[in-house]
């Protein structure tokens, strides 16, 4: 073990829950600043409910920071719900796009069996370059990677992680069963706020 790493530390994906509200990503952002705590990827996207966002973080610390971090993101006013889980405890996946020499490829690989083995894509394919696309978890994106770079690897981008919660239910259940128990009234975001404990438990 080098002396710059810390036993425990393990790779979290933390998954927020919140409104769409201008301004929270830097905040967010300021909290881990703050703590000189890396985000090694970032991800926004819509949830399973109308006007409720999510944002997956990902980031290698021991249980106890993540753990701090996420009680202290849960403090937004915007923020709905804070989850945090080992890699074990998620279904995730990246996508990476490959830019390569069109003629490189054509005269030096078998551009069939290259996809199949890494379960690639062509997406775009011009006489100057050709673009391939993969899913997969980073060891599977960067086996493509360096299986490209000895042919002239042009351009490389990789997205930001996605994740599933292996044991979540959604939340469309649980607001659905909030409803049922408070029923009469319209439910609004900020409603969600107030009674997210109830809500929002998985």
């Amino acid at each position: 073990m080098s002396i710059l790493e810390t036993p425990g530390k393990q790779e979290y994906n933390i998954t927020v829950y919140t409104e769409n509200q201008i301004g929270l990503l830097n905040r967010i952002a300021i909290i881990f600043t703050r703590r000189k705590i890396n985000i090694d990827s970032l991800n926004t996207s819509p949830s399973e409910i109308d006007s409720i966002h999510r944002f997956d973080i990902v980031l290698t610390e021991t249980e106890e920071v993540v753990r701090k971090l996420s009680r202290q993101i849960e403090k937004q006013v915007e923020v709905l719900k804070v989850y945090f889980h080992t890699n074990d405890e998620i279904i995730w996946q990246e996508m990476a796009l490959y830019k390569v020499p069109t003629d490189t490829i054509a005269e030096k690989v078998l551009v069939e069996r290259l996809l199949r083995e890494h379960g690639a894509r062509a997406v775009v394919i011009r006489k100057d370059y050709t673009v391939f696309e993969t899913t997969g978890h980073r060891t599977e994106t960067d086996n493509l990677l360096y299986a490209l770079q000895p042919f002239g690897l042009i351009e490389f981008v990789r997205s930001a992680r996605i994740a599933i919660i292996k044991s979540s239910e959604g939340f469309n259940r649980k607001i659905r069963e909030f409803e049922q128990l408070e029923p009469g009234q319209e439910v609004s975001e900020n409603e969600y706020l107030s009674s997210r404990d109830k809500v929002f438990t998985m």
